[in-house]
């Protein structure tokens, strides 16, 4: 029991290896200059962990952590880290620091290092290269910023179908500048045109008299360069991938994409989705006070506008409203409940965008879906309210009035959550953008308008 226990502590501990002691342990060790006790510390830690270390500390710790770390810097670590701290240690480290540590990144991660740098930063990084690399980043970063020329990675493992599995053992054994990591061998025709692929584990369980091409795979999937990298996550993800060649446009293969490269793009859009969402843009933990408030400023004033129409409607109303003082307190629940109810719509419907699973054929079936949600959600809390409401204030119509308007609000909140990110997409805009401050400004309106002119009308 008391083994089981311990197992289960250390799999915690593996799980969350960056913790407040492991910290406060390599600052000491920082602030005593001591090397070999802050090398001890950081040598058992992935990259990604690391990454996560160096963000966790303050500027100047920071700045401390890597003059005393120095060759050490692995070039995996800065493709880990967000794009704010990882200028800033660029921008720290000497030429030599600089060159030790992407020497023996791949291509993709240099590209993804790179691509987001300021010119003289870029090029530092650059130089630092041997002359077959920089060519091959230099030709990748022209390609489109979101693309799979972008995204994919230069060191391709190909072998001509005439070949044997044993020629294809032979020749993997003798090289040296194989990836760190591939899954698949791609087979191409004299003229460098993928015509299969072989998996690893296909080829390493084959004889090795065995031609390639009675075991390659002839049903798998090509993208251009110039295809949108939204578009090579979504096949990734839909067709499970592992890896799949990238071809100019003239069908020559140039590269490969590998899933961690897709999966991190489905990430990144999940992510901007959720950020776009609320507003907040691209903003990061290392940011400073100034750029985060300037960000979202803009978002702010744009709820600020909303907020004045909403109000507007609410004044056309003071009249009743000083007539029956009840109103100013129901008017927030109606205005609420149609808020929360259009953002789940807007949640599920951006997402199903987002995944390609709302199409022109299913879109009809699902407004009407969230429509009659809407209805049955607004009828059950449309009676709550309108009893509880009744009852406290000892007047029937009121709760009428109140029901009656979450029925609306409700029904106009689901059909709002869905029309308004279809309408953006079909404007060529992002399905997030806005779709929020769309959504809440169409509730609050409709229901204080609802609310409070069927209060006018029914109730002075």
């Amino acid at each position: 029991m008391e083994e089981a226990t311990t197992e289960a502590a250390e799999t915690v501990q593996h799980d969350n290896p960056v913790t407040t002691e492991l910290v406060e342990a390599i600052l000491a060790a920082v602030e005593a200059g001591d090397k070999e006790r802050l090398l001890e510390l950081l040598e058992p830690l992935h990259e990604a962990d690391v990454a996560d270390l160096l963000e966790q500390l303050g500027r100047n710790e920071r700045r401390a952590l890597i003059a005393l770390w120095g060759v050490e810097l692995d070039g995996a670590t800065l493709s880990e880290l967000e794009e704010g701290v990882r200028d800033e240690i660029v921008a720290e480290l000497p030429d030599e620091v600089l060159a030790a540590a992407v020497q023996d990144l791949e291509t993709d991660d240099i590209v993804y290092l790179t691509e987001d740098m300021e010119e003289p930063q870029k090029e530092r990084i650059l130089r630092a290269l041997d002359d077959a690399d920089r060519v091959a980043v230099e030709q990748l970063l022209q390609h489109d910023e979101y693309s799979a020329g972008r995204l994919m990675q230069r060191e391709v493992v190909a072998a001509p179908q005439h070949w044997t599995v044993g020629d294809a053992i032979d020749f993997m054994r003798a090289e040296e500048w194989l990836p760190d990591s591939f899954y698949d061998l791609i087979i191409v025709d004299a003229g460098m045109h993928p015509i299969g692929i072989v998996s690893l584990g296909r080829l390493m369980g084959s004889s090795r008299r065995t031609p390639l091409r009675e075991i390659m795979h002839d049903d798998f999937r090509i993208f251009r360069v110039d295809q949108p990298q939204e578009d090579v996550a979504y096949d990734f993800n839909k067709y499970h991938l592992i890896s799949a060649p990238v071809v100019e446009s003239g069908g020559r293969l140039v590269g490969v994409i590998t899933i961690d490269d897709a999966m991190e793009v489905l990430e990144d859009e999940a992510e901007e989705d959720m950020r776009l969402l609320a507003g907040v843009g691209d903003e990061e933990l290392s940011d400073g006070v100034a750029e985060i408030a300037k960000g979202r400023f803009i978002w702010l004033s744009v709820n600020l506008l909303t907020a004045i129409l909403a109000s507007a409607v609410i004044s056309l109303f003071t009249s009743t409203i000083e007539a029956i003082v009840a109103l100013a307190v129901l008017m927030p629940i109606v205005a609420s409940m149609g808020g929360n109810a259009g953002t789940q719509t807007l949640t599920v419907a951006v997402r199903a965008l987002a995944t390609r699973s709302l199409t022109a054929k299913n879109v009809g079936r699902f407004v009407g879906r969230e429509g009659l949600v809407g209805l049955i959600n607004g009828v059950g809390f449309a009676i709550l309210i309108g009893v509880l409401s009744g009852l406290y204030f000892a007047d029937l119509l009121l709760g009428i009035v109140i029901a009656t308007a979450m029925v609306g609000n409700m029904v106009v909140a689901a059909f709002a959550g869905v029309l308004i990110p279809l309408a953006l997409e079909k404007a060529g805009a992002d399905p997030a953008l806005a779709s929020g401050t769309f959504v809440t400004t169409i509730t609050d309106v409709f229901g204080f308008f609802a609310f409070l002119g069927l209060a006018a009308a029914l109730l002075t």
